[in-house]
């Protein structure tokens, strides 16, 4: 059975080129980038050319950018370091509701510690309003975390007027961005962005899961090391670098980089297709959110369960999710925070979009939903 892949926001397949470079990196240049012989030097050399690939990208120093196993670990560091740098300017931190757990979870960790956290919730366009964090900041807020490309709608969230907002108010918070929806996704660079610190994941845009990375503003300096140890990372995040996946990330990031701008333009005409095709085709098909980032979209197929919908279309050969792969199943805060009906919020189903799809596929999603509607009724759903 042929796999139709409609869940690029979940994970994507490891690009050819990024596997050859990670395989390379494992069976030959295997050196331990900390030794001081030739297999050690060479290495050592590898992940400071990789670095710089991935700052190009980024639009910064390479030594701005620090390695990180993940998405999550770079929006948790991101955190940590932030608040170690305003510990003797306050204890309040905004951030929205609709950001990742990986932001949300060390918040409500910083809460039991005794900081205060202000969350902004979207307005009924599903966007974070300018006005609603000029209002919310305060003398003591220390940080503002917002997420550049919401992974639940596509929403892209006002990170550079929040720069411009924090910059204009002479406000002591740092600004960060978890950016792993974004990265590669949408045209950004650290400049145009504005944050601080801002988190990108690997698993994203075509290289192996178990890399990312945290740009990091020289305003933080000096910073506090996440991890203690033999010294790595500039003594900032120690243990043995993960050369292979190091290797396929820069190897993603340099493709998805130069291919930037086809990439976006293809699946915002493919969205657009997408949107017609369901809505023209499958009766009760409610869009909850169009996106603004060009490979995501929500829709809702009210009455119908959402977990019910994912492995009817799973038996056919189609991978579609009901929100972010982190839920497993428990219901979305983002939604919630939107506040759509209950109807809705159980029938919700998030379709991204990747550069490998075709049109012949999202007629062969449309057929497929429409055939649920038809025989989830007929089963009493």
């Amino acid at each position: 059975m042929h796999t139709i892949y409609l869940d690029h926001a979940a994970t994507t397949r490891v690009l050819p080129e990024a596997a050859q470079a990670a395989l390379r990196v494992m069976t030959e240049d295997f050196g331990n980038p900390s030794s001081l012989h030739h297999l050690g030097v060479r290495a050592a050399k590898e992940v400071a050319d990789h670095r710089a690939v991935i700052a190009a990208a980024l639009g910064c120093k390479a030594d701005e950018v620090y390695f990180t196993s993940c998405g999550t670990e770079g929006d948790n560091w991101a955190i940590q370091l932030a608040v170690h740098h305003g510990r003797h300017k306050g204890k309040h931190i905004i951030t929205t509701a609709v950001e990742h757990s990986a932001v949300l979870e060390p918040c409500k960790a910083l809460e039991l510690q005794g900081y205060e956290v202000t969350y902004l919730h979207p307005d009924a366009t599903g966007h974070i309003r300018l006005e609603a964090l000029e209002d919310a900041l305060r003398p003591d807020t220390v940080l503002v975390s917002m997420m550049l490309v919401n992974n639940e709608t596509g929403f892209l969230q006002p990170v550079a007027d929040a720069a411009r907002l924090l910059k204009r108010k002479k406000s002591n918070a740092l600004l960060h961005c978890d950016a792993v929806q974004g990265f590669l996704k949408v045209p950004f660079t650290v400049k145009s962005l504005g944050a601080d610190l801002i988190a990108i994941s690997g698993h994203k845009i075509g290289a192996p899961k178990g890399v990312g990375a945290l740009y990091v503003s020289p305003r933080l300096h000096p910073m506090v090391p996440m991890i203690r140890g033999g010294g790595q990372e500039k003594a900032m995040r120690s243990g043995t670098e993960a050369t292979p996946q190091i290797a396929a990330f820069a190897a993603a990031c340099k493709l998805g980089h130069t291919a930037l701008g086809e990439h976006v333009d293809y699946l915002t005409e493919l969205k657009a297709y997408t949107l017609d095709k369901l809505q023209a085709e499958v009766p009760g098909l409610v869009v909850v959110s169009e996106g603004d980032a060009p490979h995501i979209l929500a829709i809702s197929l009210p009455g119908y369960p959402s977990q019910v919908v994912v492995r009817y279309l799973s038996d056919k050969g189609i991978c579609i999710s009901s929100g972010s792969a982190c839920h497993k199943g428990k219901a979305s805060h983002v939604y919630a925070a939107m506040n759509l009906s209950k109807a809705v919020r159980d029938g919700m189903l998030r379709v991204s979009l990747g550069p490998s799809n075709t049109r012949e596929e999202i007629d062969a999603l449309a057929d497929a939903l429409l055939s649920a509607t038809r025989e989830l009724v007929a089963a009493g759903r």
